[in-house]
């Protein structure tokens, strides 16, 4: 609809024709979920726009109900059916838009097929869900698949009621974050009562048997785990709906996804198409990927009217920035991950802060984790990543922004932010970020992540702690050494000469002036990214149940 307004903004003399197999047009997808939950209790507010409405102010013939079967790019034609009547036309085109969406992964295990498991991507979805819970009285319900839209399922049947399992066969929920970022999402959801099981993938759904209470099914774990169900959520994702510009002879990238050019172009002429159908190059790896987003897709079809109707307009690339509320704890992503970056053969450093949203001294003060990848050579920001309880989406907002422009992390270090006690500090969390990482590239701090503690050899290495005894004693790697900060300079005596230190603190930043003191003093020292915060969620969060 974006596509269909924007050309009729540019051509008010265009005949432009909608047409929409659903009975609906332009509805609200992202909200689908808290509709189930009752956070919006008015389905009305879903409805977006209405075939009437668009016709009224924007003279658009939208067609329901209307199904397009066929295109033949050579004779600029389409083939429509009517499916409430099952007449077929064709219509003759100057100008295509494909936004043919995407649809939801369906397992191929035995039993999928069972009353009571459901996808959610349309409203229709969205009712049967809802009318399933009510009519069932549903109390126990396992969301299949941890991404986006299956955390913010499970958080809203929790909040009306029913008891949640979440079942990932990788070893974190949300994909795009790496694992100790995402590990914090697993604390979350555990103590909230959602059983979690991580590494562990879908066998089949069962029939209960004797003494099992499933409504739906018995989702049967990998390593048999069996959970009775009465109503499945499956979030497994989505897969590009390529089917028809396949069938129209259309170059399909290797993703899957139909391939565009800047121009959101296809290989036939004059065919255009938009959204979570294409394959899209990502902007921060410059390889293809499919990036299912809203915004993306809203300025996609933008961009494919403004080229359509001579206003020339290139689509930059997708950074996949994306955000999800789980429970008390939001997450907020922007750019690569490591796990991209890496495929990519990108070199990278990487940054974790905790500070807090607002000033420490001003009420309500919470921490965040913070997490910013950048190229250790040109500074070149890459990605970042963020959770907390408040002002993620600020931050990742700030960082996005910087990414589309280039920016390094010595651009960051020096971003003019507002502040305000209630709204940030003074060195804002942002900035932070990018004096850490400019601290790394001058080498005034060399970093070792969490995951590289585990494989130390503790005969050439010392794990320094030089937090106050207080901390120490509600937590400690195990093996490490405690030095309060404030005792380090008398007692540099103590320290083997011939061992690498690792220093690390609650956060890293009293790690990294004891870092600096120990490299003024001769010694060898690493500071360990994001210290005991990190760490400690990292191998709290990535239990597997």
């Amino acid at each position: 609809m974006s596509a269909a307004t924007r050309a009729r903004r540019l051509a008010e003399d265009a005949e432009i024709v909608v047409f929409e197999r659903g009975p609906h047009v332009s509805f609200a997808n992202c909200g689908l979920p808290y509709f189930l939950g009752g956070e919006i209790a008015d389905r009305n507010k879903l409805l977006v726009q209405t075939p009437e409405r668009l016709k009224a102010v924007f003279n658009l013939d939208i067609r329901t109900h209307a199904e397009v079967v066929s295109i033949d790019p050579e004779h600029k034609e389409i083939t429509v059916r009517d499916r409430t009547s099952n007449r077929v036309s064709t219509e003759r085109y100057d100008a295509l838009i494909l936004s043919t969406g995407a649809a939801p992964v369906v397992p191929r295990v035995p039993g999928a097929d069972r009353p009571g498991h459901f996808a959610l991507r349309t409203l229709e979805d969205m009712d049967a869900i809802d009318g399933w819970i009510k009519e069932r009285g549903a109390t126990n319900g396992v969301v299949v698949g941890g991404g986006f839209i299956g955390l913010e399922v499970a958080e809203q049947l929790h909040r009306r009621g029913l008891r949640i399992s979440v079942i990932e066969r990788n070893p974190q929920v949300l994909k795009p974050f790496d694992p100790e970022m995402a590990a914090h999402l697993h604390i979350e959801l555990r103590k909230h009562g959602v059983g979690l099981y991580l590494n562990n993938g879908l066998s089949r759904f069962d029939s209960p048997t004797a003494g099992e209470r499933a409504g739906a099914s018995v989702v049967v774990l990998a390593n048999g785990t069996r959970l009775p169900a009465d109503v499945v959520i499956l979030g497994l994702g989505v897969r590009p709906e390529a089917k028809l510009a396949r069938d129209a002879g259309l170059v399909i990238g290797p993703t899957g996804g139909v391939k565009v050019d800047a121009h959101l172009r296809t290989s036939a002429p004059d065919v255009y198409a938009v959204g979570d159908a294409i394959e899209v190059t990502h902007g921060v790896t410059g390889r293809p990927a499919l990036i299912p987003l809203g915004g993306p897709a809203n300025r996609q079809g933008r961009t494919a009217a403004d080229n359509i109707f001579g206003v020339p307009s290139a689509y930059p690339g997708t950074l996949g920035t994306a955000i999800v509320r789980v429970f008390d704890r939001t997450a907020a992503v922007t750019g690569a991950n490591e796990a991209q970056l890496k495929d990519a053969g990108m070199a990278f450093e990487a940054v974790h802060l905790h500070p807090n949203a607002h000033a420490g001294y001003y009420p309500g003060a919470a921490p965040l984790a913070l997490k910013v990848l950048f190229d250790p050579v040109t500074g070149r920001l890459l990605g970042a990543q963020a959770v907390g309880a408040d002002g993620i989406d600020k931050r990742i907002d700030v960082l996005a922004t910087a990414l589309r422009a280039g920016m390094t992390v010595d651009d960051v270090a020096d971003l003019e932010l507002c502040y305000a006690p209630p709204f940030g500090a003074a060195k804002d969390p942002v900035n932070l970020a990018g004096m850490a990482a400019q601290n790394v590239r001058a080498g005034l701090v060399h970093p070792i992540r969490w995951d590289e503690i585990a494989s130390l050899d503790r005969t050439l290495a010392l794990i320094l702690d030089f937090r106050d005894r207080a901390e120490r004693e509600a937590g400690a790697i195990p093996g490490s050494v405690h030095i309060p900060l404030g005792e380090l300079r008398a007692r540099l005596d103590e320290l083997p000469r011939d061992a690498e230190i690792i220093a690390h603190c609650a956060s890293g930043q009293r790690s990294y002036n004891a870092c600096r003191i120990l490299m003024q003093n001769g010694f060898r020292c690493r500071n360990l990214v994001g210290s005991f915060k990190t760490w400690k969620a990292a191998v709290d969060g990535s239990r597997p149940t």
